[in-house]
């Protein structure tokens, strides 16, 4: 059976074949670096990497990129009120991104470009754009996209262009009155007193959102890509604007197959700010493993929308720690077998596993239903639990771990626990950190509470000092 996708372009699955035998090339839009990435942010990360790590199970050589947006209004503003540089904002929370990312176990991408080093190529694309009557510049210098120069604009969000003449605020920009349309949207715009800028022959500025993924996506993977990826709520008008620019710019399809993951609720309510039901992720590894967040995402299909909840965390680690037992079994009987030979029976149990990853790789190839990945591995830990004893061979309980390890890893669940921490190393790490502190080392502090979480051991800062707990 091939890998079926659902591709939002089509409203339907399709038959996944990719532009090159073997290959995959896939963009996945990243996050604004402004602040520490919170759980909705997480979503699309696991999300996508996962159809990544199973790509790669199933041999394909994946070219994945993902960005980082680190020119932004949000990133200007928070430089503003520390008194910084906008690079030193982005250049922080790009290094704890890639922070929490290494926590989720969510494998580093094959490029991750920013946008602010490839203005070249965004110039050469407006450039093109303007040059091909699809864009024009206004009196003061911003270049706005002629938007109904595309005649194939709304086809991924299913909008009807003239449905939208009324005005999105999504698509509103400073200077309206100087759009030959009120749907055209900015690909340049002149600079701020106190902004960021780079030189251009329109004006001096920066550019609009929605060019620079375009120009990633071009330099890193070519005019014509496989998969583009992200939330659902950029559909429109971010990719619906990156279809639009990309093809007019190259005159080629540019992204055969379209994945949205579903929105992330808290609590039966979308995830806000003004709401208060707001969390980085960094708060909720204080309270749990990495690996159950993870398991946690993985728990519903992608384009389902998924309750965050306390009951549903706590259900989630109890899952895990279902696989995980299983696992430690595993290690310990194959730790203290006797014998490396098989016997007959172990030989038919052992390919009876054969249709735990059949059923497993079903799953997967039906649009990356990890929820039903994840119940076959649940009945592969009742087969192994039912038919691995002291008595067993060393053969067979390897085999059957090296199976197990292999469906986990496809969704980046780490099943083999680290030897766990002495509690006089636990100690030991504490006084570290709290040197560290002292001499306002906190990038090393930061560090040592990360080594100390990732190993199940949760700090809490108090009046009374340091108390630490396992998760």
């Amino acid at each position: 059976m091939s890998i079926r996708i659902y591709n939002t372009l089509s409203k339907r699955k399709e038959d996944f074949k990719p532009l090159e035998p073997g290959k995959v090339k896939m963009y996945v839009c990243g996050p604004t670096v402004y602040n520490l990435i919170h759980i909705g942010n997480a979503r699309p990360m696991i999300v996508f990497d996962t159809v990544r790590r199973y790509f790669e199970h199933k041999g394909y050589e994946v070219n994945y990129v993902s960005n980082f947006t680190d020119v932004d209004d949000k990133i200007i503003k928070k430089s503003v009120e520390e008194g910084v540089d906008a690079e030193v904002i982005s250049e922080r929370y790009i290094a704890e991104c890639k922070k929490d990312m290494a926590a989720l176990n969510v494998k580093p991408a094959t490029t991750h470009p920013q946008a602010t080093k490839e203005i070249p190529g965004m110039l050469d694309m407006i450039h093109t754009l303007i040059a091909k009557k699809h864009a024009y510049v206004a009196e003061d210098g911003t270049v706005y996209f002629k938007t109904r120069s595309f005649k194939e604009y709304g086809k991924l969000s299913h909008k009807n262009i003239d449905d939208l003449r009324g005005g999105n605020r999504s698509l509103l920009v400073t200077g309206e009155d100087q759009k030959e349309d009120p749907l055209d949207f900015v690909l340049w715009k002149p600079k701020k007193d106190g902004e960021p800028y780079w030189e251009a022959p329109w004006c001096n500025g920066r550019p609009g959102w929605h060019i620079e993924c375009s120009v990633m996506s071009k330099r890193y993977l070519g005019d014509e890509i496989d998969i583009h990826a992200g939330g659902e709520d950029l559909i429109f008008p971010h990719h619906e604007n990156e279809i639009a620019q990309s093809e007019c710019c190259n005159d080629k399809t540019f992204a055969k197959y379209w994945m949205h993951n579903a929105f992330l609720n808290i609590d039966n309510h979308k995830m806000s700010k003004s709401l208060g039901n707001f969390f980085t992720v960094r708060e909720i590894l204080d309270k749990y493993d990495p690996q159950v967040l993870r398991f946690f995402m993985l728990s519903a299909h992608y384009r389902s929308p998924l309750n965050f909840s306390a009951e549903l965390m706590e259900s989630s680690k109890n899952g895990l720690e279902r696989i995980l037992t299983c696992a430690d079994n595993l290690k310990y009987l194959a730790d203290k077998a006797e014998t490396q030979e098989l016997s007959q029976d172990e030989v038919k149990l052992l390919h009876e596993v054969d249709s735990y990853i059949g059923r497993f790789d079903e799953a997967m190839d039906d649009d990356f239903n990890t929820a039903d990945a994840i119940s076959v591995i649940f009945d592969l830990v009742k087969f192994i639990n039912s038919n691995v004893n002291d008595n067993s061979s060393k053969g067979f309980v390897n085999g059957l771990k090296a199976q197990f390890v292999i469906l986990a890893d496809i969704l980046g669940l780490k099943v083999e626990r680290e030897a766990e921490l002495l509690d006089s190393d636990i100690e030991k790490l504490i006084n570290e950190r709290q040197e560290a502190r002292k001499a306002k080392n906190f990038a090393r502090a930061d560090e040592i509470r990360q080594e100390l979480l990732d190993k199940g051991i949760i700090l809490e800062d108090t009046r009374e000092g340091v108390k630490w707990k396992k998760a």
